[in-house]
């Protein structure tokens, strides 16, 4: 923990002590847990919001008749968890959505799937449970099996009550849930006049694959696995997390070549999203030459992946105390051949879309989201720093290998779709810089370090700055190696309802490219 930290959180405990709000401190490694009465918790969450404290993550955990409930905070690249514990008989807090917007669904989340109520929460209908199971039946409670108890057809899920709008000229558009093509399934439920958009709500969890549920009594080696499948386009981001929180709990260090490695996993992984994304942002406004290009730069850029690491995707090459891959010194010339076309290429394309004038007219100004919002919403990645939101955790918490490099955040605040396509571009040319650090600094060494077993009751918190922003990755190991909690955020949990205030005056044809400029992982979302 360094020393920043720790004056931050010393002085901050300070404050929060003496606007009598009682904690116990607990100390960690990499973190600090906060330990708070429950009729406390949102006087904590307003003190924290006038103290400038970004509101992160939110989960739960059953411990024997007890619910622990967590909540974490953020400031200047350090992270609070605060922890209050609840008798199974009286499950209740109040909520913290009151204060911080970025807290409303995963307090739904918490209460569709344990039971937990938070009082005075600004929408309490369900999120998660998608008439799949019986009421007052919660499948993440011990007594649920994994299994759950499936009816021959599960009954429709028809009643939800979305918002209504009346006035002359109000109709409503639904979209979804079922989308042509592969994209995983969302409903949009609109309110329009003419063309312009008065209200969007977002209605998702329709794959909700019951990842929290199956990763219990898992092995590390099991878990990694999983939880490089959260979202598919993240594996290398969501498995480091979930390595990085095991590894803490298990007070174990990788070795350095393991980290670089890890360092070119995650950039290459965040250049062949941010290709993909900016492609198809041009495909929405109906520029194909761009899309074309940039489709054939990525897919040259996962084929180089395949040859190196064995897998377009970069699936389980991160493993509990390092890598399963190496990197030879002939493969460091591909992936340098790589770079240098793509500079070559994107000095080329980028100039052409720069002064495209029809593409101009579509992008910019659209899908404004202000930098209040943003900050309100806690947006993170290229859509919180295309609206002034420059936290990275690689620059401002930075972890091995990122804390021996220097790069430039790459940043916009003009807000709108234009911008969150440049953060991606000044990304992929950061990221590029970034490989050729890492490849530098490449010297023989191992690539795991020997496992230690875990006590039971030992936990973790991962933070990785993934492509599309901060993953936080909760681990609690159980006795004999096995994993009693896991709870992987993904960055798309936050973004998705800034998707729903930035469309808002847009005319319901720049819905696409709207909803692709945010790009929120359906699966990430609907763990």
């Amino acid at each position: 923990m360094s020393t920043q930290h720790n004056d931050w959180c010393s002085e901050f405990l300070t404050r929060v002590i003496a606007a009598g709000i009682p904690v116990t401190h607990i100390e960690k490694s990499t973190f600090d847990i906060w330990q708070i009465n429950a009729y406390d918790w949102q006087q904590f969450a307003e003190f924290a919001h006038h103290e400038g404290l970004r509101w992160s993550a939110g989960w739960a955990e059953q411990r024997d008749a007890q619910y622990l409930v967590n909540a974490c905070f953020e400031k200047q690249g350090s992270y609070i968890v605060l922890r209050a514990t609840l008798d199974e008989a009286a499950a209740e807090l109040p909520s913290q959505a009151t204060v911080y917007p970025a807290a409303n669904r995963s307090e739904r989340h918490t209460h569709d799937l344990f039971g937990v109520k938070f009082t005075d929460h600004p929408d309490p209908r369900r999120w998660v449970r998608h008439q799949a199971w019986p009421e007052h039946s919660y499948p993440l409670r011990k007594d649920f099996p994994a299994a759950g108890y499936p009816e021959a057809v599960t009954p429709p899920d028809m009643n939800y009550p979305f918002i209504k709008a009346d006035g002359a000229g109000v109709y409503e558009i639904p979209v979804g849930p079922v989308h042509a093509g592969i994209i995983e399934p969302g409903h949009f439920r609109f309110q329009a006049v003419g063309e312009l958009i008065l209200n969007l709500e977002e209605r998702l969890g329709y794959v909700h694959k019951g990842i929290e549920k199956i990763a219990e009594g898992r092995t590390p080696e099991s878990l990694a696995r999983l939880a490089g499948r959260v979202s598919g386009d993240t594996t290398v981001g969501h498995a480091w997390a979930a390595c990085q929180a095991m590894e803490q709990a298990a007070e174990i260090s990788i070795p350095p070549r393991a980290a670089l490695l890890r360092g070119i996993l995650a950039e290459r992984e965040r250049i062949a999203n941010h290709l993909g994304d900016m492609g198809a942002i041009c495909n929405d406004v109906a520029f194909i030459f761009a899309q074309v290009h940039f489709t054939r730069l990525r897919e040259l850029w996962l084929r180089s992946n395949a040859k190196i690491f064995k897998s377009r995707l970069l699936m389980d090459c991160i493993i509990p105390g390092g890598v399963s891959c190496d990197i030879l010194e002939a493969d460091c010339i591909v992936v340098r051949e790589d770079i240098k076309r793509l500079r070559k290429e994107l000095d080329q394309l980028i100039p052409a879309l720069d002064l495209n004038t029809t593409l101009e007219d579509r992008l910019y100004t659209a899908g404004f989201l202000s930098e209040p919002i943003a900050a309100a919403f806690g947006a993170l990645g290229y859509v919180g720093r295309a609206s002034g939101q420059t936290f990275d955790i690689r620059r401002d918490a930075p972890y091995s290998p990122y804390d021996k490099v220097a790069f430039k955040v790459a940043a916009e605040n003009q807000g709108d779709i234009a911008s969150r396509f440049w953060v991606r571009y000044k990304e992929i040319i950061a990221a590029m810089k970034l490989l050729e650090q890492f490849m530098q600094q490449l010297e023989p060494g191992e690539l795991t370090t020997p496992w230690q077993i875990p006590t039971a009751g030992a936990e973790g918190l991962g933070i990785i700055e993934g492509w599309r922003g901060e993953i936080i990755s909760f681990v609690r190991f159980d006795s004999g190696n096995t994993i009693a909690r896991f709870y992987p955020r993904d960055p798309s949990i936050i973004n998705w309802p800034a998707l729903e205030k930035l469309v808002l005056n847009n005319i319901v044809p720049d819905f696409p490219v709207c909803n692709k400029s945010l790009n929120g992982s359906y699966s990430g979302n609907d763990l």
